[in-house]
């Protein structure tokens, strides 16, 4: 009897049932082993990466490009350039740039690699602030760029104000004005005249601005270059601003003193204007108009003002008129002109410092008929009206700021020439007396008085100063 051995023969004799539990039980038996080798293989490459990778501690947050090269489950967070090399993607960035002498906005912002199409952006955004046009050297310039896009321009033109200019989308740039209120401190100065009040005054602690502005506010009650006398003495009270203990700059004269021989001239500073002890106006502060006559406004005073096409908040910050080129522009107070500036949205315009915070700007002129340093006063012709800059049509933008900040000129109070009412004059007196008891204060520091000087110290230091004043 032949048997047949062979796998064929086994099978031919097995049923049909136990043929298919065979082979269900033979697939089981292969997937089984495979994830055995599957298991076996991943253990040992976990073993291998802990023994080459060093220990990284979990604290420690700064980890090399070399204790992850190599690793790709890091590739969302990262990218390779064309050198294999890992870069981190880019963010918002913020440089700072310090003017320096013969900077030109263009130069710096080439120097910052920012497009000229971003300037002239930015250009339009500052048309009613004009703070890029007023860059002083030492001040710092904050520029934060996203994506090799300047997304955020900041500037510092002092402590107390900050211009931030921020991109709104792909429609241009906004601004806005911060000013940083700090802390007023009154300080009171007093001295003797020796050559000169200017230099004297000066030596006792005010500011040529605020020495300046002491003798044009006196100047019709005395001629400080003929009639001030060596030894008459002097009394000021002033109100510094400071922030975070430093000065900056900015100041209020609020009371005057000065003994001319036998006489007392006195001014105090009350709601805006200045008055003698009687309560008549020492100078016509300032004038609502600056032109000779009405003209018709085109366009009023609006901080709040948006671009009909871009919704961008656009403030207006002046008052236009509708007068036609050529027109005589006056200056609204006595003062100092500050610039005289061709712009390309501005045009050709004027700004004039009048002391104690107040500012005037005149825009779109013809023709300015006044320098740069040149002393001005109230109801001076300064320049002529024209259609310069970016315009619709030939008028005059005018502004009026204070500290800094624009100010409706048609309807804030500002200082304008009156005599103070009957109804007035017992609140008058009352601050008089406040001036007064402050000025005689012994307990506030004072600077040394040019009395306690002796001659030595005179000659070496005070001649040269009175000397170029």
């Amino acid at each position: 009897m032949r048997y047949n051995n062979t796998p064929k023969g086994f099978l031919a004799k097995l049923s049909k049932t136990h043929k298919i539990l065979l082979s269900a039980a033979i697939v089981i038996i292969v997937i089984t082993l495979l994830f055995q080798q599957s298991d076996e293989q991943a253990t040992e490459t976990v073993s291998d990466t802990q023994q080459s990778e060093p220990a990284v501690n979990p604290a420690n947050s700064d980890v090399t490009d070399q204790q992850v090269e190599g690793t790709e489950s890091g590739a969302s967070a990262q990218q390779k350039t064309d050198n294999n090399e890992v870069t981190e993607p880019k963010g918002p960035v913020t440089s700072e740039y310090v003017v320096v002498e013969g900077d030109t906005l263009g130069g710096i912002f080439e120097k910052m690699a920012i497009s000229q199409k971003t300037l002239y952006e930015l250009l339009d955004a500052d048309l009613d602030v004009l703070a890029l046009d007023d860059l002083e050297l030492g001040e710092s310039l904050y520029f934060t760029v996203d994506n090799d896009e300047l997304e955020r321009l900041e500037l510092r033109p002092s402590l107390a104000k900050r211009v931030i200019f921020e991109r709104r989308d792909h429609a241009g740039f906004e601004y806005k004005e911060i000013a940083v209120d700090g802390k007023w401190q009154q300080q009171r100065f007093i001295g003797k005249v020796l050559y000169s009040f200017g230099g004297s005054a000066q030596q006792a602690g005010l500011t040529m601005n605020e020495s300046y502005f002491v003798a044009n506010l006196l100047k019709e009650k005395i001629d400080f270059v003929r009639q001030i006398r060596p030894n008459d003495r002097f009394e000021i009270l002033v109100d510094r601003q400071y922030i975070d203990g430093q000065a900056t700059g900015a100041s209020r004269v609020r009371a005057v003193r000065v003994y001319n021989h036998k006489h007392v001239i006195a001014a105090y500073l009350y709601k805006g204007s200045y008055y003698d002890e009687d309560g008549n106006s020492l100078k016509k502060a300032f004038q609502r108009l600056p032109l000779l006559k009405r003209y018709r406004i085109s366009s009023s005073f609006n901080p709040y003002r948006r671009h009909p096409i871009t919704g961008l908040r656009r403030p207006h910050n002046g008052t236009d008129f509708a007068v036609p080129p050529g027109t005589t522009v006056l200056s609204t107070g006595d003062g100092v002109v500050k610039r005289v500036v061709r712009h390309k949205y501005a045009g050709l315009y004027i700004e004039v410092d009048h002391g104690n915070s107040y500012s005037t700007r005149y825009l779109h002129l013809s023709k300015a008929l006044v320098k740069r340093g040149q002393r001005v006063k109230r109801g001076e012709k300064i320049a002529l009206s024209g259609n310069t800059g970016r315009t619709t049509g030939p008028h005059l933008h005018f502004e009026l700021r204070r500290n800094g900040a624009a100010i409706n000129a048609m309807t804030a109070h500002i200082p304008i020439a009156k005599t103070i009412e009957k109804k007035e004059l017992k609140q008058f007196k009352q601050q008089i007396a406040e001036y007064q008891k402050a000025l005689d204060k012994a307990e506030v520091a004072v600077v040394m008085p040019l009395a306690q000087l002796d001659d030595s110290l005179i000659e070496k230091q005070l001649l040269p100063i009175i000397r170029r004043i």
